[in-house]
């Protein structure tokens, strides 16, 4: 008995040309999975205004330091859109309370209050609350140093972060953080 010419056994022939295009659409549907949910945490580090003149432990601002915090809100201050803050943190002395004053009065958000001796456990925090979004910390001396510390794994040397620097730190879920300083 002959085999005949023609089977209907062609199937299997094309069976690695279906599983290798499937292993394609799953691969890609899971690169653009994980890329739709990468996300970058931008974190505003700035210094209390400049203090007033005075002897006591905790001084109020100055009225040059009251300049720079109008300036501060009118460079944060949009509600929504380009440029947007999704929240404000503290320290909690009083030139930092001061400095923040005009921009939570603008945004009618209250601002998230620490002290400066947690500042690892508010880095923490902010990234778990906050991530993805942009955030302003206004925080003075060791506290601002050891938040960098904290959200962009470097150290800043004494006196490199004055009255007038913002520090940028950007930090991607995949990645490592960048920090950037400005003047205003």
């Amino acid at each position: 008995m002959e085999p005949p010419g023609i089977t209907r056994h062609r199937r299997p022939f094309l069976a690695p040309l279906w599983l290798s295009l499937l292993a394609a659409l799953a691969i890609g549907s899971a690169f653009l999975a994980v890329h739709r949910s990468a996300t970058t945490t931008v974190v505003f580090l700035v210094r209390p205004a400049e203090k007033e003149p005075g002897s006591i432990s905790d001084p109020p601002v100055s009225p040059e330091g009251e300049e720079r915090a109008l300036r501060l809100a009118h460079m944060f201050g949009a509600a929504d859109g380009v440029g947007r803050i999704d929240a404000i943190y503290e320290s909690d002395d009083r030139r930092a309370l001061q400095t923040g004053a005009p921009l939570v009065e603008r945004l009618h958000r209250a601002p998230v209050v620490f002290s400066a001796a947690d500042a690892r456990a508010t880095a923490e925090r902010l990234l778990r609350e906050h991530a993805g979004g942009t955030v302003l910390m206004i925080a003075s001396g060791a506290a601002l140093e050891q938040l960098v510390h904290e959200l962009a794994a470097t150290d800043l040397a004494a006196g490199q972060v004055g009255p007038d620097v913002i520090c940028v730190v950007s930090i991607p879920n995949f990645g490592r953080a960048h920090l950037a300083r400005f003047s205003f």
